[in-house]
């Protein structure tokens, strides 16, 4: 049963992490304003960088930060004292969608992270 529950949750994982080429390559070329109106990269917080020469760099960020922390306490009843620790970790679950931009136009699409594409993410003819 552990066995099963062990491949069951490392399918879930890699299944929930997945990049498909296609949805990447049906970025290249088109206009940056199919970008700039897509329902899904309207949603998310953009960073902007530009190289020397002329190359934006886009990074819609989608993720969050997650925390936890466990812990345990005793008391000496003989010296009336508490023992206690706590382990606390935080952990970054985000996808960068990163895309490289020149003379208003996607040169490429490149997720890194915890990403997951699918046709939802493909470019959408607005008008």
């Amino acid at each position: 049963m552990q066995k099963l529950l062990v491949i069951l949750v490392s399918l879930t994982m890699f299944s929930g992490c997945m990049v498909r080429q296609q949805d990447l390559d049906s970025w290249v070329g088109r206009p940056v304003s199919l970008l700039d109106m897509h329902p899904f990269f309207m949603t998310v917080p953009l960073e902007k960088r530009f190289t020397d020469d002329g190359i934006e760099i886009r990074n819609y960020r989608n993720g969050r930060t997650v925390s936890s922390c466990s812990g345990q306490a005793t008391l000496n009843s003989y010296s009336s004292s508490i023992n206690s620790y706590a382990n606390c970790y935080q952990n970054d679950v985000v996808c960068n969608n990163i895309f490289y931009i020149k003379n208003k136009k996607v040169i490429r699409y490149e997720p890194t992270g915890r990403c997951y594409t699918n046709a939802s993410l493909q470019p959408r003819q607005m008008y």
